[in-house]
């Protein structure tokens, strides 16, 4: 008997990509606003904006996402002096299924915030420029890319598109015969995300402060090679560089207000001086933060 195979449809198609985005805005940030052919959606990653979509006005927080279907006019710009983090991607999709997305300000889960994470580390890997760049209109590609990137950034596109339509259609109901524990192992699993996502929390009310794992061990009731495992699994980062990390992400955050000198958020976040702040800076950024905030605000100030 002789295979036919099945030819599998697609549901949603990306035909073409015009930009992916991370943007670390500074606090006075004002696009003034484009239309273009195709669709493009901005998710906020740190703070809020305010949005224009069409004759709609509203502002967007932490982890929500909205729409902008082709033809309509959209701006964005800071508000309340807070400093935001976004996502912006474009790309030409004519299935009827991008209906469901039309006007919609939707809630991403933990699921698809990793995809969109992964969809920016694809595009660092594909296109050789910068990715906050809000004035640029077309990404060149490097020569030669990573293997697969292109490819993986469509799939990845696709899979949150996919993934954010069926969570809000189609909510999954388990028959009564589902309804059991949990394996041990998917237990185990859930326990470690969730300690993790503690600990982060435990970290952020301490970014001024210095902490050791030992007091973080102590402090939230966890042992230290635990501790350190959970958070490769989940960061590929040991504790203190991942802690590190968000201490300078927050020293971004503050610079883009431009409300504290570089002194002022040394100490703010706790820092034994300004030059071991700047150290660790330039370690993590590649700039010092004085070229950071040059940098970004030269971007902010660029015309079209």
């Amino acid at each position: 008997m002789a295979y036919d195979g099945i030819k599998l449809k697609n549901s949603i198609s990306i035909e073409k990509l015009y930009s992916i985005h991370y943007f670390e805005y500074m606090s006075d940030f004002k696009f003034p606003g484009e239309t273009h052919d195709f669709w493009e959606f901005v998710c906020v990653d740190k703070g809020e904006v305010s949005v224009t979509g069409g004759d709609r006005q509203f502002v967007l927080k932490r982890g929500e996402i909205a729409f902008h279907q082709p033809n309509e006019f959209h701006s964005v710009e800071a508000t309340r002096g807070i400093a935001p983090n976004l996502v912006v991607i474009s790309f030409g999709c004519t299935d009827p299924a991008m209906d469901f997305f039309r006007n919609r300000i939707l809630q991403i889960d933990e699921k698809e915030r990793m995809i969109l994470a992964d969809i920016v580390i694809e595009a660092r890997r594909c296109f050789d420029c910068r990715l906050d760049d809000p004035y640029l209109q077309n990404m060149p590609t490097k020569e030669p890319d990573a293997f697969g990137a292109q490819q993986m950034i469509r799939l990845y596109l696709e899979h949150f598109l996919i993934h954010m339509l069926r969570r809000y259609s189609n909510p999954m109901i388990l028959p009564k015969s589902s309804l059991r524990p949990l394996p041990l192992k998917a237990t185990k699993k859930r326990s470690d995300i969730e300690l993790f996502n503690r600990v982060v929390d435990y970290l952020e009310a301490h970014l001024g402060s210095h902490v050791t794992i030992e007091q973080i061990c102590r402090e939230n009731l966890i042992g230290r090679s635990q501790l350190q495992k959970i958070f490769r699994e989940q960061s590929s980062l040991g504790i203190i560089e991942y802690f590190s990390l968000m201490k300078i992400n927050a020293a971004k955050q503050l610079i883009r207000t431009n409300k504290m000198n570089f002194t002022q958020i040394s100490e703010q976040l706790g820092y034994t001086s300004i030059h071991y702040f700047s150290r660790q800076f330039k370690k993590v950024t590649g700039m010092t933060p004085s070229e950071y905030a040059s940098s970004i605000k030269a971007m902010a100030d660029r015309k079209f």
